[in-house]
């Protein structure tokens, strides 16, 4: 009499949703290696969102907190995964109290140190597209599409990207670190 029980929908739900996650999962692992077809592929969605903004004359308000996220993002790319500068305020902070300077936490003789990010590329890709992808999903109703006078939100964009990315410029020139490698470091010739 006790036959097989039916399993509740919610399980069957749940297992779906996992059965769809790694699946998605399997896709996005075998992107990883191929980064410029990732951003070639976010840079077709984010001028496949801007089509849709120019062509509807609408969405302005989600453009602008894109482009402010898409900039936070940047500013989190760029960035030291160990800021320097909270190092040497700490520094400072632990001598003036009286206490005595310890080890020394960064190389004096110009030691290798390779560059660490705050956010890595991948999540950086990761959050860009879904990102853009979410933005074009609000650009489907109406609700997000509130009036504002556009030409405001551009200036004032470019205003804190300017002084934004001059801070950070500033940074990186004072606590001496490139947040890019564009050249292949040669060590020598090792010919025999």
């Amino acid at each position: 009499m006790d036959g097989p029980t039916a399993a509740p929908p919610i399980n069957e739900a749940i297992q779906q949703a996992n059965k769809y996650m790694r699946i998605a999962q399997m896709y996005l692992d075998r992107t990883a290696p191929k980064w410029v077809e990732r951003w070639l592929a976010t840079g077709v969605l984010l001028a496949l969102f801007m089509v849709r903004i120019l062509v509807a004359q609408g969405w302005y308000i989600v453009c602008y907190a894109l482009f402010i996220y898409l900039l936070n993002l940047f500013l989190a790319f760029l960035q030291p995964k160990f800021d320097p500068s909270i190092e040497q305020d700490a520094m400072e902070t632990s001598v003036e109290e009286g206490g005595e300077e310890g080890l020394p936490t960064s190389a004096k003789d110009d030691e290798f140190r390779p560059f660490i990010r705050r956010l890595p590329e991948w999540k950086f890709w990761i959050a860009a597209t879904r990102a853009t992808l979410i933005a074009l999903g609000c650009t489907i109703t109406r609700v997000f599409d509130v009036p504002v006078y556009w030409p405001i939100l551009v200036v004032y964009f470019f205003i804190l990207f300017t002084i934004t990315m001059r801070r950070q410029i500033r940074h990186m020139i004072k606590y001496k670190y490139v947040p890019f490698d564009l050249s292949k470091t040669k060590y020598g010739s090792s010919r025999r």
